[in-house]
């Protein structure tokens, strides 16, 4: 289940936004659990427990990540990967594995992109953003 009874005290949204947040980093360095843990810890105010489950999920996505990249490129008709700016390809990513997960409707997973486009970009990111992920959701058997 992506929303195990472990972190019900924490809410999906943040649940996700975190995980965001650590995909986003991992961009630019390698992340040390045991460095991230105690610092998120405190400038979210989240458990241990729940920084633990954000980072399981962090894993599982950077498992994937060579095939969820593979589904973005060939759903970007109008750029090139590496022209996609880094939070819009971050909440890709994230979105992507989210349409693969069953226990999570795709309405839900795109919902969530377009949320975070709007908190984390611009208006002009969530449309694209929609646009890339209607593409994979409509034209590509979901299976990462």
């Amino acid at each position: 289940m992506w929303y195990s009874p472990r972190v019900m005290s924490l809410p999906p949204q943040k649940f996700r936004e975190i995980v965001l947040q650590l995909l986003f980093s991992q961009d630019f360095t390698a992340l040390d659990p045991a460095e991230t843990i105690p610092f998120m810890m405190h400038e979210l105010k989240v458990t241990k427990r729940s920084m633990l489950d954000v980072h399981i999920r962090l894993e599982a996505i950077l498992a994937k990540l060579p095939e969820i990249d593979a589904r973005i490129q060939a759903a970007s008709t109008e750029y090139a990967f590496d022209r996609i700016g880094k939070v819009e390809r971050t909440i890709l990513r994230l979105a992507i594995y989210e349409l693969s997960d069953p226990n999570i409707p795709p309405k839900v997973a795109i919902a969530e992109a377009i949320r975070l486009c709007r908190k984390f970009g611009t208006p002009e990111s969530a449309n694209f953003v929609n646009a890339i992920l209607d593409n994979v959701y409509s034209n590509q058997p979901v299976s990462v």
